[in-house]
């Protein structure tokens, strides 16, 4: 048994797709990473499946349309999971526990989300499900409206800071170049973002459509297996640490600057890890909203409360800086079909350890952080990921 490991994956392409569904979408990517690992599907104990879905499609259960791709899946177990914009960690981590636990050796992991076939409005009033309806269920711009009304509020509390927004937009852009996978693999640069016009208008003031992530469809894939299968395939990817906390979702009961929920998950994660952020190569963080990074870089201890902003401005953060954050483009660039979100973001850390990201690759990465958070930091999951073999 022992722990959990990565040992293979596949990510798909993020952005508008025609294929039509999350059956389609899952099946794309399940082949590809059984192929990856080195086993076969029959070698699998467990599935566990991520699709918030919500309305995007009249089909779910969602869990039983893996094996529709492949019968020899049938008779494996097959769960779903929804816990928001962290539905893809919270199978993740639910399948870690599966063989952690001694109930199966190998499990497969599958996100997806089919987001583009619906209006933007719609899509809007169904992610705005992720917040508190009885409080918040009228703002406008959906969640998009919620995250400018958190961003107004650090305006007031800590001066205006659209400009260092922008600065984190260009950053996450220009680092999608390098992804193949980016739903917009296009370099807008700081003038484009920072400047308000008909291609970049308010979507929800101060926040501009650069600093929003992308409505996306979109599926990736992981293969987990114990330590002891681990050793007999090609790769293994191992957590130092994994955390998930969670916040009380109306946000009239905390400060919705503070994180908190994200705060203790990197607090927890880097003290089991017997680590701190000097000794990660890179994060990939949950950059939802440009303002979510911005006050992520608070929350996992890279600046104080309200002093965000220098962490931009001194470069940290950059692809050539101290603590690269988001070098795949992030869901700014390269998409955020929502449950595919969590996978995808362990699939590109657990890429840069095996030394296998391309144009996105930091030089002799060694520790990787995550972050993938559900609603306004509700859910907050943080991994420090190595590479074991």
């Amino acid at each position: 048994m022992g722990k959990a490991q990565i040992v293979g994956w596949a990510h798909g392409q993020f952005g508008k797709l025609p294929l039509e569904n999350t059956e389609q979408l899952m099946a794309s990517v399940v082949a590809p990473a059984i192929a990856h690992a080195g086993i076969e599907a029959t070698d699998i104990d467990g599935i566990f499946v991520g699709v918030m879905n919500n309305g995007f499609s009249k089909q779910d259960f969602q869990a039983a349309l893996v094996a529709m791709s492949d019968e020899r899946l049938a008779h494996t177990p097959a769960v779903r999971f929804e816990n928001a914009c962290a539905t893809g960690s919270a199978a993740l981590y639910s399948a870690m526990d599966f063989i952690e636990a001694g109930r199966g050796r190998i499990a497969l992991v599958v996100g997806a989300e089919k987001m583009t076939a619906l209006p933007t409005e719609e899509v809007g009033d169904i992610l705005l499900s992720a917040s508190y309806r009885a409080e918040e269920g009228d703002i406008p711009g959906g969640f998009a409206g919620q995250f400018g009304r958190i961003a107004q509020t650090y305006f007031q509390r800590y001066g205006d800071r659209s400009e260092e927004l922008a600065m984190i937009a260009a950053k996450n852009h220009a680092n999608g170049m390098g992804n193949p996978f980016a739903h917009m693999r296009k370099d807008f640069g700081f003038e484009f973002c920072n400047t308000v016009s008909d291609k970049n208008p308010y979507v929800a003031p101060p926040l501009r459509r650069t600093d929003c992530s992308l409505i996306s469809d979109g599926a990736a894939a992981i293969i987990l297996a114990d330590q002891k299968v681990a050793a007999t395939l090609q790769r293994a990817i191992g957590f130092r640490a994994r955390t998930q906390a969670n916040d009380i979702i109306a946000l009239s009961r905390r400060d919705p600057l503070a994180f908190e929920g994200a705060r203790q998950a990197w607090a927890k994660s880097l003290e089991t890890a017997g680590i701190d952020l000097n000794d990660l190569s890179l994060v990939e963080t949950h950059d939802c909203f440009t303002i979510a990074e911005l006050i992520e870089y608070e929350a996992m201890g890279l600046a104080k409360p309200g002093e965000g902003h220098r962490v931009v401005r001194e470069g940290i953060t950059r692809k050539d800086g101290r603590l690269p954050v988001n070098p795949s483009g992030g869901l700014k660039a390269k998409g955020h079909p929502i449950g595919a979100t969590g996978v995808s973001m362990h699939i590109m850390a657990a890429m840069q350890l095996a030394e296998d990201a391309g144009d996105m690759q930091i030089p002799n990465a060694k520790l990787a952080g995550v972050f993938n958070m559900g609603g306004t930091s509700v859910a907050n999951y943080v991994s420090i990921l190595e590479r074991v073999k």
